[in-house]
């Protein structure tokens, strides 16, 4: 039934560059705050947790971070209700909005040596309004853009995470740029500052783009008083599986993101390296997945998917091995090269069509943001807490390489439970 009803054909005109732009820019926005974030993680931990024990100072930082990932499920239901309900649009103008408070609060709040424990608390409010910010995103965006086409899911799907290709690019050049042109003193006192606010140029050009598209062909078509309740009455099993089938991309993109934290801390490397490890990651993260969703709608998204996690599992632990032989700039750059080309590009960017192939067109905004924030909530956020204390209890280095592992084998098994489900 579901396979049917997400196969719709529509006679539209071929999607605008502004539609694209429109559901991409958000993304983009999310996933540099983010990478920011991840990267300036020791800078914001000594900047807002000032406590005597390093590894504590972390930990608070990191669990900060993991913070807007409690409030993503509730963002995922609330804006993608209202994006079943109201329309892809409005709800890409409020998660845009949303997402620039956060970053706007975070680039300008006092450290706590000014204003004490109110820091850390505004720094977890801002992160929890960006939190529920990106738990519609990427329903929203995700819909938007696989119903412009329906021939071209992957394609389209892929659009999104090639902006996260981008968006860590973006924060990986900017970090590295200011490591290498900053005193550390600077840095440590406001220049951590200014990557959070040039991000906020992107709010008002979001703002404008979203506010004047079209409207979804397909949502025109089937709008749905409450998909909410539609999707947990028929969809149950659906969602399980999507949120299964993310989870492998998931906690690879995260462990991906927390390289740079795990290359000085574990690896002993400089920043500048760390920073060149993201860069490279950035820039296959933001080229190979559209050539990974054209190869989806060719042969099918499942396939390709199924032989990218395979290819995954079987490196993941001999690539952090060789990593830890060999710690260096070039070696941290080809393992996050890597890890980008094979969980990223194909394994992870083909999601978005699997997951719309899932879902009804009815309810498919509440649907696909429910599947993906679930797996972030319980696999994203959390997996550079799980990875530091997986290290830090085992004395392992390699722990991200078993975790990777184990989650992969979980999101094969979805994989084969979709395709019974009707996704190709």
């Amino acid at each position: 039934m579901h396979a049917k009803m997400s196969t719709i054909q529509f006679s539209g005109a071929k999607p605008r560059l502004r539609e694209v732009i429109a559901a991409t820019i958000g993304t983009l926005f999310e996933w540099y705050d983010l990478g920011i974030y991840a990267t300036f993680t020791v800078t914001l931990s000594h900047q807002f947790f000032p406590v005597s024990d390093k590894k504590i100072s972390l930990l608070l930082g990191l669990l900060t971070y993991a913070s807007a990932y409690v409030i993503r499920p509730l963002g995922a239901v609330i804006i993608g209700n209202y994006a079943d309900k109201a329309g892809r649009r409005p709800a890409l103008v409020l998660s845009g909005g949303l997402m620039a408070i956060g970053t706007l609060i975070t680039g300008v709040l006092p450290n706590y040596e000014t204003i004490g424990l109110a820091a850390p608390i505004l720094l977890v409010v801002a992160r929890l309004i960006q939190g529920f910010s990106a738990g519609g995103e990427f329903g929203s965006a995700n819909t938007y853009l696989t119903e412009q086409n329906p021939k071209r899911k992957g394609f389209y799907a892929s659009l999104q995470f090639s902006t996260v290709g981008i968006a860590i690019l973006m924060s990986s050049a900017f970090a590295y740029v200011l490591n290498n042109s900053m005193s550390h003193e600077n840095f440590e006192s406001w220049g951590w500052r200014l990557p959070f606010l040039f991000g906020l140029i992107i709010a008002p050009v979001t703002y404008y783009i979203r506010k004047n598209i079209d409207e979804s062909p397909e949502f025109s078509k089937t709008p749905n008083e409450s998909p909410l309740r539609h999707a947990l009455r028929d969809d149950k099993w659906s969602l399980l599986v999507g949120a299964m089938i993310v989870a492998g991309g998931t906690v690879a993109s995260y462990v991906n993101i927390y390289m740079p934290t795990y290359a000085m801390t574990h690896l002993h490397l400089p920043a500048s390296a760390a920073f060149i490890g993201g860069i490279t990651g950035g820039l296959v993260s933001a080229f190979f997945p559209l050539i990974a969703g054209a190869l989806a709608d060719r042969v099918g998204a499942v396939r390709v998917m199924r032989i990218a996690m395979i290819v995954g599992i079987a490196i993941a632990y001999p690539m952090f091995l060789f990593l830890n032989m060999h710690p260096s700039a070039a070696t941290l750059a080809l393992t996050q090269g890597t890890m980008s080309f094979v969980f990223f590009s194909f394994y992870y960017s083909p999601v978005g069509s699997v997951l719309t192939q899932l879902y009804p067109a009815s309810r498919r905004t509440t649907c696909v943001s429910i599947s993906y924030v679930a797996s972030q909530t319980f696999f994203g956020g959390i997996t550079p807490v799980v990875v530091n204390w997986m290290i830090t209890k085992t004395g392992n280095p390699m722990a991200p390489g078993f975790y990777l592992s184990a989650v992969g084998i979980l999101s094969l098994f979805a994989l084969t439970a979709g395709k019974r489900l009707g996704a190709r």
